[in-house]
């Protein structure tokens, strides 16, 4: 793991690292020291681990809940160089989506097949991370949302240090059965007139978690309207399951 830069703004201390191609990086608190909890934050499709979004959530973590926030590029993202294969397919599927094919069913496999680079990758990322001494091996969160739900699901569920999830935006097409071994709390965000995902199939993935605590947030609007009250209702939900 290697840090490339670093700066400090309102007490909130932004590293940029990268750890062999993989381009992150880590929000802590300034001057922080000693094990806390660590939130694994998933960026959305076209989007990269500094969106303003993704920032925005991440500070808000940092400064209300003393947690370490970690976020990555995924595949074809941001900082890292583009996959031509991954190019190829998302042409062909926007093809197919003009010629009259539903939209939901191709991004299921996309994710599907991106998931299967990524998990790996974020459990090298989570190990490298945890060994600093200002984050150590406390307690993991997740949030993703769209593409970041999408490799989200297969992730929680095959990374038994994450205790709590929040996730939303996405379908049970290509995740219901990685999400059937997920056992931690999760929040779940619905647009209920998305445009994206059906909401058919967003209560699917809802039904499919085999959490015994679960909860639906769903609000009116499309995919890209989440309500920013529900951030107020993120924070709560990992302050009280990370134990911070």
């Amino acid at each position: 793991m290697r840090f490339i830069a670093e700066t400090s703004s309102d007490g909130i201390s932004e590293q940029l690292f990268t750890l062999g191609e993989i381009p992150g990086v880590l929000w802590t608190r300034e001057g922080a020291a000693g094990t806390r909890p660590l939130i694994l934050m998933g960026h959305g499709g076209g989007q990269h681990k500094k969106a303003p979004g993704v920032v925005a959530r991440a500070r808000r973590f940092v400064a209300e809940g003393d947690f370490a926030v970690l976020a990555v590029d995924v595949p074809g993202h941001g900082d890292r160089p583009k996959d031509e294969e991954y190019n190829r397919i998302a042409t062909e599927n926007q093809a197919r989506v003009e010629a009259g094919e539903e939209l939901a069913p191709l991004i299921a496999d996309f994710q599907a097949l991106v998931a299967r680079q990524t998990v790996p990758e974020w459990r090298a990322v989570l190990d490298a991370v945890q060994e600093l001494e200002h984050v150590g091996a406390g307690p993991v969160g997740y949030w993703g949302v769209s593409l970041g739900c999408g490799l989200g699901v297969p992730f929680v569920a095959a990374e038994p240090r994450v205790h709590a999830a929040v996730l939303g935006l996405a379908g049970a097409l290509a995740s219901a059965e990685a999400a059937a071994r997920i056992t931690v709390p999760v929040e779940f965000l619905v647009q209920w007139d998305d445009e994206r995902v059906p909401r058919a199939q967003s209560l699917a993935l809802f039904d499919a978690f085999a959490s015994a605590e679960k909860t639906l947030h769903a609000n009116p609007g499309k995919h890209g309207d989440i309500p920013a009250f529900e951030l107020d209702s993120t924070l709560r939900f990992f302050v009280r399951h990370l134990g911070r």
